[in-house]
């Protein structure tokens, strides 16, 4: 069993900064592949990042790529989500999530444990 805790959402201006936390407690993190996923009012849950157990390798989804950056430190149990440039449309509800794999995960369903969420809200 894995217990994930997001946090870090908050109301910004469209052009600043972000940094999503979310720490993992429970079993062994490294063991894990993460992710992070986010669903806007009316719409489905979609990926955002993700990130393999070592951290070696990343992958993120096209309307994020180049803006947004997914890390872990794996000794505080922890994945982050830095986000830049934010514009309107990222505002979501983001989740991270869990996956016990050793590559890259983009798709909801292989993941086994999921946050809270935290909500990110950004104004033009």
């Amino acid at each position: 069993q894995v217990q994930l805790v997001d946090s870090g959402g908050r109301w910004v201006q469209a052009g600043d900064s972000l940094r999503l936390s979310c720490a993992a407690s429970g079993r062994t993190f490294s063991s894990y592949a993460m992710g992070w996923f986010r669903q806007a009012p009316g719409k489905e849950r979609e990926f955002v990042a993700a990130i393999t157990r070592s951290g070696n390798w990343t992958y993120y989804a096209d309307s994020v790529k180049g803006r947004f950056s997914i890390s872990r430190d794996n000794a505080k149990n922890t994945v982050y989500l830095q986000m830049n440039s934010l514009k309107p449309e990222d505002t979501a509800l983001y989740y991270c999530a869990a996956a016990l794999s050793s590559g890259i995960v983009s798709g909801a369903p292989q993941y086994d444990y999921w946050g809270q969420g935290t909500q990110v809200t950004v104004s033009s």
